[in-house]
């Protein structure tokens, strides 16, 4: 099979690759990551200006209508450049479940906006004891009036601490450990009774935990069918979790080179340390590993458009933990392969090994993910 991108897909991997490469260094992403909103401002409006921002939208609402591939050339090139936008978070997940729950109306506010980076999504579908599974959501919404009252804590909104908007999942009937009965809302986090304790995390980006207390939403605030977010909010999912995907192999990619270039350049016994053969194994244990975790992205890419069905959903599955199995593997040989300087937090490589690890359990660690799979396979 020929995996190779369209004309239109390698134009847009090489335009993204330039443009990390000469304003996203290492040193400017550093101070990035140090400071409020925990991302450049200036490159998601470079985003913005080139389109970038568009690809996951539907060309009826102002977007490129890219599909899963088009989502991997983006997530790969800013996985490579460790930066610290929240695409995935903001574009794919949030303006999924926009076009996926939304009426007309909500679409024709929101969608425009997010693809011209006027608007910043976050999605709040975490909560502290989930673990995973959205159908133990306890955030409550109840009807007040014409519109809601919503009560309730989430934990760990991606790029929350900065969005101009946040789709919160709560809970409008049945109990924690049930499907049905979970809902979406647009909340202004600017409300009154929303709280937002930002902070960075391990992986680099920000978050923000979010508290409810009571925040009153008019009856448009509700995204679909009241009850009706289950199924939705779990398609979505799979599109971000394959796009996750790519952000790993675009980060392990770039570790895999840090490491062949410093068993090039490092010198011990008079000569170079990629002279040693098992070093070279080494090297070319974290290439299988590397083109295994690359195989598995390119399917997940192509199956995260299907329908929702228990097939899409296995081979997802199997391709997180895959990809997540690769991810820790390289992180850690890269490491050894470097010594100490391989854990120098000045050098890139440390913060790529900390991403990686770290990634794995944005959507699921490899318990949650077995279980799923193991479920799937005796379902079917």
């Amino acid at each position: 099979m020929d995996f190779s991108f369209s004309d239109e897909q390698q134009m847009l991997q090489d335009m993204l690759s330039r443009l990390v490469r000469e304003h996203y260094g290492f040193e400017q992403r550093d101070q990035v990551r140090r400071s409020a909103p925990g991302f450049s401002e200036a490159f998601q409006a470079q985003l913005a200006e080139l389109g970038v921002l568009a690809v996951p939208i539907d060309e009826a609402h102002g977007g490129m209508g890219g599909s899963g591939v088009e989502n991997l050339v983006v997530m790969q090139e800013l996985g490579r450049g460790l930066c610290l936008e929240p695409y995935l978070e903001s574009q794919i997940l949030g303006g999924g479940l926009v076009q996926a729950l939304g009426s007309e109306s909500q679409r024709e506010a929101l969608l425009p906006a997010l693809a011209a980076g006027e608007l910043l999504l976050a999605v709040a579908s975490e909560e502290p004891r989930t673990h995973y599974r959205p159908e133990w959501t306890e955030t409550r919404a109840e009807r007040a009036g014409d519109g809601w009252r919503l009560t309730g804590r989430k934990s760990v909104v991606i790029g929350g601490q900065a969005a101009h908007r946040i789709l919160v999942v709560a809970r409008t009937a049945g109990e924690p450990g049930e499907c049905d009965g979970l809902s979406l809302f647009l909340v202004d986090p600017a409300a009154e009774g929303v709280q937002r304790r930002a902070y960075p995390t391990m992986a680099g980006p920000w978050a923000c935990d979010l508290t409810l207390e009571g925040v009153m939403l008019a009856d448009d605030a509700l995204l679909g069918a009241a009850g009706g977010a289950f199924e939705a909010l779990g398609h979505q999912l799979g599109h971000a979790m394959a796009a996750q995907c790519a952000e790993a192999l675009g980060s392990m990619q770039q570790a895999c080179e840090l490491t062949l270039d410093y068993l090039k350049t490092r010198q011990q016994f008079g000569k170079p340390i990629g002279r040693f053969q098992v070093l070279q194994h080494r090297m070319v244990d974290m290439t299988t590993e590397l083109e295994l975790a690359t195989s598995m992205t390119i399917l997940a890419a192509c199956v995260a458009d299907e329908p929702a069905s228990q097939e899409r959903s296995r081979q997802l599955i199997a391709a997180q933990h895959v990809v997540k199995r690769a991810a820790q593997f390289i992180a850690e040989q890269a490491i050894q392969l470097h010594g100490g300087i391989g854990m120098t937090w000045e050098y890139s490589l440390a913060h790529h090994a900390r991403h990686l690890v770290m990634l794995g359990h944005r959507f699921g660690d490899d318990d949650r993910h077995l279980k799923a799979y193991a479920d799937l396979l005796e379902a079917s």
